[in-house]
């Protein structure tokens, strides 16, 4: 696919994600793209999966294009971000989620940025 393509399936299902749900989580816009099925995001969540982009499908630089595109169609639309910490699931220690295989702190960020309207004053 490529990367016109990429932006474009981004900015149509961020807005799809808009306005179901009133924020954008790229671990939703992933499930959304078909990148990512709800039952491997359930297994990471639940620690049987290491890290996420192990089950994502594409390569990691098309995945690394819709991270930043989703970042930049957030910032055209004044959305604002909103780091999440995703834990485990399940019994036991909730520890924290890898989400790129590389655990950089870049990456990291770029996954766990929720977007979300900003609100306006007087409100």
């Amino acid at each position: 696919m490529s990367e016109k393509k990429i932006e474009k399936r981004v900015r149509r299902h961020a807005a799809e994600l808009m306005t179901e749900k009133g924020y954008i989580s790229p671990v939703d816009l992933l499930i959304k793209m078909e990148r990512l099925t709800p039952k491997q995001m359930e297994n990471w969540r639940f620690k049987r999966i290491s890290y996420l982009e192990k089950v994502t499908v594409g390569n990691l630089a098309k995945l690394n294009h819709t991270l930043k595109t989703l970042k930049k169609v957030a910032k055209e639309q004044n959305l604002k971000p909103s780091t999440t910490v995703y834990k485990s699931w399940g019994k036991g220690p909730k520890k924290r989620l890898r989400f790129s295989k590389s655990d950089s702190p870049y990456m990291e960020e770029l996954y766990s940025t929720h977007y979300v309207r900003a609100k306006s004053k007087g409100k």
